[in-house]
């Protein structure tokens, strides 16, 4: 059992993918029953279940990708020294006479 959940954690999208495509198919294939469908049609059906599915993973997964590119960005920061830094739009000051 606990290679299935190491494989899990290691495999999280994949995973996601599986789950998914299961409850999806099951609803499909539970609403589509009574139908007439052929064989090949069923097959189509399922497998295009299964696409969407995936896709729908995948596009959750950018919000992810996005926020550890965020996160790459920021680790990658130099980081600001403790003196304090001029003012880059102040004007020097002009001397007294």
């Amino acid at each position: 059992m606990s290679s299935v959940t190491q494989w899990v954690k290691t495999h999280p999208r994949l995973t996601a993918w599986i789950v998914l495509a299961i409850g999806m198919n099951a609803m499909v294939i539970f609403e589509a029953r009574s139908v007439g469908l052929l064989l090949g049609q069923w097959l189509a059906l399922v497998v295009a279940t299964t696409l969407v599915a995936g896709l729908c993973v995948w596009i959750i997964g950018w919000e992810d990708d996005a926020e550890d590119l965020e996160a790459d960005a920021a680790a990658a920061k130099p980081v600001a020294s403790a003196a304090p830094a001029e003012d880059a739009g102040a004007l020097p000051a002009s001397p007294k006479k």
